[in-house]
Protein backbone atom coordinates (compact mmCIF):
# COMPACT_ATOMS: atom_id res chain seq x y z
CA UNK A 1 0.00 0.00 0.00
CA UNK A 2 1.45 3.55 -0.99
CA UNK A 3 2.19 5.84 2.16
CA UNK A 4 1.67 9.21 1.83
CA UNK A 5 4.47 10.39 0.66
CA UNK A 6 4.82 8.42 -2.20
CA UNK A 7 1.16 9.58 -3.01
CA UNK A 8 2.86 13.02 -2.52
CA UNK A 9 5.54 12.82 -4.88
CA UNK A 10 3.27 11.15 -7.59
CA UNK A 11 0.90 14.66 -7.37
CA UNK A 12 4.06 16.66 -7.57
CA UNK A 13 4.58 14.45 -10.56
CA UNK A 14 1.51 15.70 -12.14
CA UNK A 15 1.78 18.77 -10.68
CA UNK A 16 4.86 19.56 -12.48
CA UNK A 17 3.74 18.28 -15.61
CA UNK A 18 -0.07 19.04 -15.85
CA UNK A 19 -0.87 22.49 -14.16
CA UNK A 20 1.14 24.40 -16.54
CA UNK A 21 1.49 28.29 -15.86
CA UNK A 22 -0.68 27.19 -12.90
CA UNK A 23 2.29 25.03 -10.91
CA UNK A 24 3.23 27.37 -7.90
CA UNK A 25 3.32 26.77 -4.13
CA UNK A 26 0.41 27.62 -3.20
CA UNK A 27 -1.13 25.38 -6.13
CA UNK A 28 1.06 22.45 -5.13
CA UNK A 29 0.81 22.63 -1.37
CA UNK A 30 -3.53 22.73 -2.25
CA UNK A 31 -3.21 19.36 -3.96
CA UNK A 32 -0.49 17.66 -1.36
CA UNK A 33 -3.54 18.84 1.14
CA UNK A 34 -5.96 17.51 -1.24
CA UNK A 35 -4.19 14.08 -1.65
CA UNK A 36 -4.21 13.71 1.93
CA UNK A 37 -7.52 13.88 3.03
CA UNK A 38 -8.80 10.30 1.87
CA UNK A 39 -6.81 9.18 4.57
CA UNK A 40 -8.27 10.71 7.74
CA UNK A 41 -10.64 7.42 7.29
CA UNK A 42 -7.96 5.91 9.47
CA UNK A 43 -8.90 7.86 12.19
CA UNK A 44 -12.62 7.03 11.32
CA UNK A 45 -11.95 3.54 11.44
CA UNK A 46 -10.75 3.97 15.38
CA UNK A 47 -14.55 4.07 15.81
CA UNK A 48 -16.33 2.85 13.11
CA UNK A 49 -16.17 -0.32 11.07
CA UNK A 50 -16.69 1.45 8.14
CA UNK A 51 -12.70 2.85 8.01
CA UNK A 52 -9.37 3.20 6.23
CA UNK A 53 -9.39 3.11 2.55
CA UNK A 54 -13.59 3.52 2.56
CA UNK A 55 -15.33 6.34 4.27
CA UNK A 56 -13.16 9.32 2.64
CA UNK A 57 -10.60 6.80 0.06
CA UNK A 58 -14.11 6.31 -2.42
CA UNK A 59 -14.89 8.22 -5.71
CA UNK A 60 -18.09 9.67 -4.44
CA UNK A 61 -16.39 12.31 -2.77
CA UNK A 62 -14.44 13.39 -6.03
CA UNK A 63 -17.49 12.84 -8.59
CA UNK A 64 -19.88 15.66 -6.00
CA UNK A 65 -16.57 18.10 -5.74
CA UNK A 66 -16.47 17.53 -9.97
CA UNK A 67 -20.12 18.54 -10.18
CA UNK A 68 -20.08 21.36 -7.46
CA UNK A 69 -16.96 22.92 -9.60
CA UNK A 70 -18.69 22.52 -12.78
CA UNK A 71 -21.89 24.13 -11.56
CA UNK A 72 -19.76 27.00 -10.19
CA UNK A 73 -17.96 27.48 -13.64
CA UNK A 74 -20.61 26.40 -15.84
CA UNK A 75 -23.83 26.57 -14.95
CA UNK A 76 -23.89 30.22 -12.44
CA UNK A 77 -24.37 33.57 -14.31
CA UNK A 78 -21.22 34.25 -12.05
CA UNK A 79 -18.17 31.49 -11.08
CA UNK A 80 -17.01 32.44 -7.68
CA UNK A 81 -13.90 30.48 -8.79
CA UNK A 82 -13.57 32.38 -12.03
CA UNK A 83 -13.99 35.98 -10.25
CA UNK A 84 -11.65 35.22 -7.39
CA UNK A 85 -8.80 33.47 -9.23
CA UNK A 86 -9.24 33.73 -12.68
CA UNK A 87 -8.23 31.08 -14.90
CA UNK A 88 -5.64 30.28 -12.32
CA UNK A 89 -8.34 28.80 -9.86
CA UNK A 90 -10.14 26.92 -12.54
CA UNK A 91 -7.56 24.91 -13.58
CA UNK A 92 -6.25 24.45 -9.73
CA UNK A 93 -9.72 23.15 -8.89
CA UNK A 94 -10.18 21.03 -11.73
CA UNK A 95 -6.62 19.51 -10.54
CA UNK A 96 -7.59 19.20 -7.35
CA UNK A 97 -10.73 16.95 -8.24
CA UNK A 98 -8.41 14.72 -10.05
CA UNK A 99 -5.93 14.61 -7.75
CA UNK A 100 -7.85 13.69 -5.08
CA UNK A 101 -9.77 10.27 -7.66
CA UNK A 102 -6.33 9.53 -9.32
CA UNK A 103 -3.24 10.52 -7.03
CA UNK A 104 -5.27 8.89 -4.07
CA UNK A 105 -8.18 6.62 -4.54
CA UNK A 106 -7.40 5.20 -7.41
CA UNK A 107 -3.37 4.32 -6.71
CA UNK A 108 -4.74 2.71 -3.40
CA UNK A 109 -7.66 0.86 -5.52
CA UNK A 110 -4.57 -0.68 -7.58
CA UNK A 111 -2.46 -1.61 -4.39
CA UNK A 112 -4.50 -3.78 -2.26
CA UNK A 113 -7.90 -2.00 -2.93
CA UNK A 114 -10.57 0.25 -1.73
CA UNK A 115 -14.27 0.97 -1.34
CA UNK A 116 -14.73 2.59 -4.81
CA UNK A 117 -18.48 3.97 -4.46
CA UNK A 118 -19.28 3.66 -0.48
CA UNK A 119 -21.36 5.11 0.57
CA UNK A 120 -23.30 4.00 -2.52
CA UNK A 121 -22.29 0.49 -2.38
CA UNK A 122 -20.51 -0.97 0.21
CA UNK A 123 -17.56 -2.93 -1.47
CA UNK A 124 -13.97 -2.88 -1.77
CA UNK A 125 -12.31 -3.53 -4.72
CA UNK A 126 -9.00 -4.30 -6.08
CA UNK A 127 -8.25 -3.14 -9.82
CA UNK A 128 -5.41 -6.08 -11.45
CA UNK A 129 -4.68 -7.61 -14.40
CA UNK A 130 -2.07 -7.47 -17.31
CA UNK A 131 -1.65 -6.19 -20.63
CA UNK A 132 0.88 -8.08 -23.25
CA UNK A 133 1.91 -8.50 -26.73
CA UNK A 134 1.97 -12.64 -27.49
CA UNK A 135 3.33 -13.81 -30.69
CA UNK A 136 0.48 -16.21 -31.23
CA UNK A 137 -2.29 -14.65 -29.66
CA UNK A 138 -1.31 -10.76 -30.46
CA UNK A 139 -2.49 -8.34 -27.25
CA UNK A 140 -3.62 -9.60 -24.23
CA UNK A 141 -5.32 -8.05 -21.46
CA UNK A 142 -7.52 -8.51 -18.39
CA UNK A 143 -8.30 -5.59 -17.31
CA UNK A 144 -11.29 -5.72 -18.95
CA UNK A 145 -13.80 -8.50 -19.81
CA UNK A 146 -14.47 -7.72 -24.24
CA UNK A 147 -17.49 -10.39 -23.22
CA UNK A 148 -19.04 -8.12 -22.03
CA UNK A 149 -18.84 -7.84 -18.34
CA UNK A 150 -16.62 -4.62 -17.83
CA UNK A 151 -14.13 -3.80 -16.07
CA UNK A 152 -12.43 -6.92 -13.69
CA UNK A 153 -12.22 -5.55 -10.39
CA UNK A 154 -11.87 -8.37 -8.14
CA UNK A 155 -14.84 -8.08 -5.08
CA UNK A 156 -13.12 -8.38 -1.92
CA UNK A 157 -15.93 -7.82 0.57
CA UNK A 158 -18.07 -4.78 2.25
CA UNK A 159 -16.66 -2.98 5.35
CA UNK A 160 -17.93 -5.19 8.28
CA UNK A 161 -15.36 -8.19 6.18
CA UNK A 162 -12.24 -5.67 5.06
CA UNK A 163 -10.48 -3.73 7.86
CA UNK A 164 -7.38 -2.56 6.56
CA UNK A 165 -4.68 -2.01 8.91
CA UNK A 166 -2.71 1.37 9.32
CA UNK A 167 -0.17 2.68 11.69
CA UNK A 168 -2.77 4.39 13.33
CA UNK A 169 -4.89 1.48 13.92
CA UNK A 170 -2.51 -1.94 13.27
CA UNK A 171 -5.33 -4.29 14.17
CA UNK A 172 -8.68 -3.11 13.41
CA UNK A 173 -11.41 -4.77 15.30
CA UNK A 174 -9.06 -6.97 17.79
CA UNK A 175 -9.28 -5.95 21.36
CA UNK A 176 -6.59 -3.86 22.33
CA UNK A 177 -3.18 -5.89 23.98
CA UNK A 178 -3.04 -6.83 27.58
CA UNK A 179 0.49 -5.72 27.59
CA UNK A 180 0.24 -2.49 25.92
CA UNK A 181 2.91 -3.73 23.15
CA UNK A 182 1.57 -2.31 19.72
CA UNK A 183 3.77 -2.42 16.62
CA UNK A 184 2.67 1.22 14.53
CA UNK A 185 3.87 0.46 11.11
CA UNK A 186 4.23 3.96 9.01
CA UNK A 187 5.67 2.98 5.88
CA UNK A 188 7.75 5.09 3.31
CA UNK A 189 8.13 2.61 0.53
CA UNK A 190 7.41 -1.23 -0.02
CA UNK A 191 8.20 -1.67 -2.70
CA UNK A 192 10.91 -1.10 -6.02
CA UNK A 193 7.97 0.87 -7.97
CA UNK A 194 7.23 3.25 -4.83
CA UNK A 195 10.69 3.76 -4.43
CA UNK A 196 10.97 4.66 -7.96
CA UNK A 197 7.87 6.88 -8.05
CA UNK A 198 8.83 8.41 -4.73
CA UNK A 199 12.53 9.75 -6.17
CA UNK A 200 11.46 10.94 -9.84
CA UNK A 201 8.62 12.76 -8.30
CA UNK A 202 10.40 14.18 -5.63
CA UNK A 203 13.17 15.21 -8.36
CA UNK A 204 10.64 16.64 -11.05
CA UNK A 205 8.64 18.63 -8.61
CA UNK A 206 12.22 20.00 -7.57
CA UNK A 207 13.20 20.32 -10.97
CA UNK A 208 9.85 22.34 -12.42
CA UNK A 209 11.09 25.05 -9.61
CA UNK A 210 14.35 25.34 -10.19
CA UNK A 211 14.10 25.43 -14.14
CA UNK A 212 10.33 26.19 -14.70
CA UNK A 213 9.38 25.99 -18.61
CA UNK A 214 11.83 28.79 -19.76
CA UNK A 215 14.61 28.30 -22.21
CA UNK A 216 17.44 29.97 -21.20
CA UNK A 217 19.00 33.09 -23.28
CA UNK A 218 21.63 31.94 -26.13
Amino acid sequence: MPSLVVHYAFVGLLAATVLGAAFDRRSLALSLVVVTVPDVDAFIGLVSSVGHRAATTNLVIPAVAGVLVAVDLYAREESAIRQRWGAYGVRVAWFCVVVYAVGHVFMDAITGGANLLWPLHDQFYEISGRLELSSQRGVVQTFVDLDGSGPTFDAMGDSSEVQMSTGVDPDPGAEPSSDGSVDRIFPIVRSGWQLFVLVVGTLATAARFVVGYELPDE
